[in-house]
């Protein structure tokens, strides 16, 4: 199907899925997601730690706007191809810009300068392929021209930042996140469209795995210089447990959950649903696998440093609260997510992020090896528990009648 014929494109069925060039974009995401816990980790600081989370949220609200669009349109067809390439050239330069986008390096150009005008271009490709696409329904036009206001408003606070330093640069990419995100929520949900709740759903899974993906890099660079030992194999073997009990967590059976949910729901609701649980909901467990993989990043580099006391050295501060807090913020947006979408409280999880939060003082005290091993055993003990309690409802989900699946027992 096309629209006008200057503006060549292909409409979403239900039935899509999603396109290799959209997983080509991924890579770049996902680039873009490895340089933010490189720069937490050269700054080990509460200000650091802030700084990473601001840039999550803005390098998160990029991908989701492309995830919406490519959900009307067919990202490899027409104009939303070539939208889509522009787009990841200036994603590129976004991540690449990521260890400059606060303080400029000596030489060449203003790190931060660079940064927020590679976001600008991001943006306005998105905005004007929305707008040209929108043209035969009225409703998506003034959607669309809504939004526009909450992204000329952001852009123009992360510009302003650029000329700036200290806390004043952090006040205004404050103020750029509550414009995007605040201005989205305010402009309400009637007018947007989602053309297919299959390939919405498929698409949050897939970035989900790409950022769990990147978790397990943050492991192999934690000791890319160090030679192998003992304590590198046992802290690998833990971490890459506590990223896989992450994937169980949400594709054993919240992910198909969520995508029956979001199939099932029609018209204005289909498209609230989707705003909250996927694009606002996601960003957390986002944010918690990359915290995660900060943490995980420096006990490997504990456990693997010959110049420590490789098994009694403790994890302490930023890292040990970014291992265990991304874990509880990642469990907490898993609870939101399936209440959103089906009305389950996942009491479990909600129990095992409090335990999470919890434990950091105690096991401050320990070596960062037996840190690590705590937290993967709270997981899969997690994990374990709900596939036994829910054992018949999971069962029916994965091998059953569709139609039975949302006879999955509460967890009040």
């Amino acid at each position: 199907m096309t629209h006008p014929a200057r503006v060549r494109v292909e409409r979403v069925r239900e039935a899509s899925t999603a396109t290799t060039l959209e997983l080509f974009f991924d890579l770049v995401f996902v680039f873009a997601l490895t340089q933010v816990t490189a720069l937490m980790a050269d700054d080990v600081s509460g200000r650091g730690l802030l700084r990473g989370v601001l840039l999550i949220a803005v390098v998160w609200w990029c991908w989701v706007g492309y995830s919406w669009l490519s959900n009307v349109v067919k990202a490899d067809e027409g104009w939303a191809r070539v939208a889509l390439l522009v787009a990841m050239a200036a994603m590129f330069l976004v991540a690449l810009a990521i260890p400059e986008s606060f303080e400029d390096l000596p030489g060449g150009l203003s790190g931060p300068t660079v940064f927020a005008l590679a976001y600008l271009v991001l943006r306005l490709t998105h905005l004007v392929l929305f707008w040209m696409i929108s043209g035969n329904d009225a409703g998506l036009h003034r959607q669309v021209a809504l939004f526009a206001p909450t992204m000329v408003g952001g852009t123009a606070l992360l510009l302003l930042a650029a000329t700036t330093s200290g806390n004043a640069q952090i006040l205004l990419w404050l103020a750029a996140v509550v414009a995007d995100y605040g201005g989205t929520l305010v402009i309400g949900a009637r007018g947007w469209r989602l053309g297919s709740a299959r390939h919405f759903a498929e698409r949050h899974g897939l970035i989900v795995m790409i950022g769990l993906g990147e978790s397990i890099v943050a492991i192999g660079v934690g000791v890319t210089a160090l030679p192998i030992s003992w304590p590198i194999i046992v802290a690998a073997t833990l971490g890459l447990s506590v990223s896989a009990s992450l994937w169980w967590v949400y594709f054993d059976t919240s992910a198909l959950l969520g995508e029956h949910a979001l199939a099932e729901a029609r018209g204005e609701h289909r498209v609230s649903m989707a705003r909250t649980a996927f694009t606002y909901l996601h960003l957390p467990m986002m944010g918690g696998i990359v915290l995660l993989a900060l943490g995980l990043k420096k006990v490997l580099e504990y456990v693997g440093d010959t110049g420590h006391h490789t098994l009694s050295d403790k994890l302490y501060g930023v890292p040990l609260w970014a291992m265990y807090g991304g874990v509880a913020v990642y469990l907490l947006a898993h609870v939101g997510f399936s209440y959103r979408c089906y009305r389950n409280l996942k009491a479990f999880r909600l129990a095992a992020a409090a335990v999470c939060v919890a434990l950091v003082p105690l096991v401050a005290n320990l070596p960062a090896l037996t840190s690590l091993g705590i937290l993967a055993a709270l997981l899969i003990v997690l994990n374990a528990v709900e596939m036994i309690r829910f054992a018949e409802a999971r069962s029916t989900l994965r091998h059953g009648d569709p139609g039975e699946v949302h006879g999955e027992p509460r967890q009040e």
